[in-house]
């Protein structure tokens, strides 16, 4: 009977000797990233085993392999995710890579009306509890916490909602998710790379976060993130001795941090000094996500078409699958003239990642080229509702709108875009067209220069091309206001930027006619219609200053 009993117990300590082994190849293979191997030496483990310990390794081998619902189903046939969370987690989160978006969410217990009432700080009391039971064993969790392993289920609920276009849901998923992990940069990620909060509410989350209970170095962390979430603001000079602080760290050079500096420069339309940084981080790291689509955007702004086409192609090659990588196709497109071509190229960019906020505004500049302004204006609104903290879209349909003669909503769109960027020239110019059109002209006067004044401060020495318009602006309304010799020296000033603009030369032959510089204005007006001769203001004005030089012009 003794020989029996220890017989077992030699059975019984080699069947856990050799399931301790199998663990091991798991772990060896799946950090060497051979999946098969460590999924065939977990099928053993499991069958041998009978434990959830093992079979959560299994389907994490199938995840990684992309065998998605094969994963799902092993974890659903052994009941493990009806009152286990991490087994719900991982069964969520094949559901979501096999698009199955609703499946995923019956997995994940509770709603999201309910997760706003969460407190991280009483966790025993929350419905998110995370009973860890004993078969999850430091083997699974290990570097999990109840907190992490929470903040988790939130991030992938937040996902799951984001595609279901479920956003305020999905919103508050990421925010109480960055609550309970202040670590959690994929919550942070998704909060802000679509721009989902304004600038005050980007406040008031960093405010509501644990940094100093949760943080070995409560200052890094906070510092970090803010320079990632202001796209609006300067620095002030605590955060600059902050960033002083930090240079030890060698975080200046953080290219991530690189990034989100282009992109405030971006946003500050300083785009030469914008592209110059994304061009060293690229240079460093070719396809770096948002030093990428920033510079995107800076070629778009400078014109710089070559550069634009080996980028495309490069992405193309590269991460064909990838929204960024069909905008910037689009993008060159657009840059180029092809307009029908560009909305295809955006359109499918769209079509991969519908949060894809600059490919809506892309897809919208596309059709305003054509004058099409109400298509225009969709794709804008579209955008509206994917970068709810960001000012352009609201720009663009407050532009799109005066160019419809809505001018009340026209208004009332670019002020929201003003209270969020008070200093972009583009805004400022575009709401004294508006007082312009309103017939408001000292007013208008007023956001000219303001608008100005700000692209002076950007680039003191050259005014490009793209504010030819503002200068004429200028011209126009100081003429509205009977200042002949400003409103001149503004028209000239624009002709200098871009010559032989028959627009410009015929307002500054128009203003000549109302100083009575009859010969000047005809002069002017020759001059247009030998650049464009059926310039039809000039073909009428031309016949009647002739006719008022020959009236005062006494005959010999």
């Amino acid at each position: 009977m003794g020989d029996v009993l220890i017989d077992d117990l030699v059975k019984q300590e080699d069947r856990v000797a050799t399931i301790n082994r199998l663990r091991r190849l798991v772990k060896f293979y799946l950090d060497s990233n051979h999946t098969e191997s460590a999924m065939f030496w977990a099928d053993k483990a499991a069958s041998i085993s009978d434990s959830p310990c093992d079979y959560y390794w299994l389907a994490q081998c199938m995840f990684r392999s992309g065998e998605y619902q094969r994963a799902a189903y092993l974890i659903k046939s052994k009941h493990l995710d009806q009152d286990q969370p991490l087994f719900q987690w991982l069964a969520g989160l094949c559901l979501l890579e096999a698009k199955k978006y609703d499946e995923a969410l019956l997995v994940l217990s509770g709603d999201c009306e309910n997760i706003s009432a969460i407190n991280s700080s009483n966790s025993a009391s929350s419905a998110f509890i995370l009973n860890i039971p004993a078969i999850t064993t430091n083997h699974i969790l290990e570097g999990f916490t109840p907190e992490t392993l929470r903040s988790a289920l939130l991030t992938l609920k937040g996902r799951i909602y984001e595609k279901l276009d479920r956003k305020p849901c999905a919103l508050e998923c990421y925010k109480q998710a960055l609550k309970c992990d202040v670590f959690c940069y994929e919550a942070f990620q998704a909060i802000t790379k679509h721009q989902m909060l304004s600038a005050s509410e980007e406040k008031e989350l960093m405010d509501s976060l644990q940094f100093k209970s949760q943080c070995s170095n409560p200052g890094l962390l906070p510092f970090v993130y803010e320079q990632l979430l202001k796209k609006y603001q300067k620095l002030t000079p605590s955060e600059l001795q902050l960033c002083s602080f930090n240079h030890n760290l060698g975080l200046l050079g953080n290219l991530d941090l690189k990034a989100a500096r282009a992109e405030r420069l971006l946003y500050d339309c300083a785009f030469k000094q914008s592209y110059a940084l994304t061009v060293d981080i690229l240079k460093a790291d070719t396809f770096h996500k948002l030093g990428l689509q920033v510079h995107i955007a800076c070629l778009v702004q400078l014109k710089k078409h070559s550069a634009l086409f080996y980028l495309a192609h490069q992405l193309v090659d590269t991460y064909p699958s990838r929204a960024v990588t069909w905008y910037a196709v689009g993008c060159y497109y657009l840059v180029i003239g092809k307009l029908i071509t560009a909305r295809t190229y955006l359109g499918k960019a769209v079509y991969i990642d519908k949060c894809f906020g600059p490919a809506w505004l892309a897809y919208g500049h596309s059709l305003a080229k054509e004058n099409e302004h109400d298509q225009a204006m969709a794709a804008y609104l579209s955008a509206t509702k994917v970068m709810r903290g960001c000012h352009l879209p609201l720009m663009y349909v407050g532009t799109s709108c005066g160019l419809i003669n809505n001018l009340k909503l026209a208004e009332r769109f670019l002020t929201q875009a003003h209270s969020i960027m008070p200093s972009d020239p583009f805004v400022i110019h575009e709401l004294g067209t508006i007082a312009y059109q309103n017939a408001d002209f000292k007013v208008a006067e007023q956001y000219f220069l303001k608008a100005l004044e700000e692209v002076r401060k950007r680039d003191k020495h050259i005014i490009c091309d793209k504010w030819e318009p503002l200068l004429n602006n200028l011209g126009h309304t100081y003429r509205k206001l009977k200042n002949y010799d400003e409103a001149l020296g503004y028209h000239h000033h624009a002709l200098s930027i871009l010559p032989k603009n028959p627009s410009t030369l015929t307002s500054i032959g128009f203003v000549q006619a109302l100083q009575g510089k009859f010969v000047e204005a005809i002069e002017s007006f020759h001059k247009v219609l030998t650049w464009k001769k059926d310039d039809s203001f000039s073909l009428t004005m031309l016949p009647y200053l002739i006719q008022q030089y020959e009236f005062v012009t006494p005959s010999k």
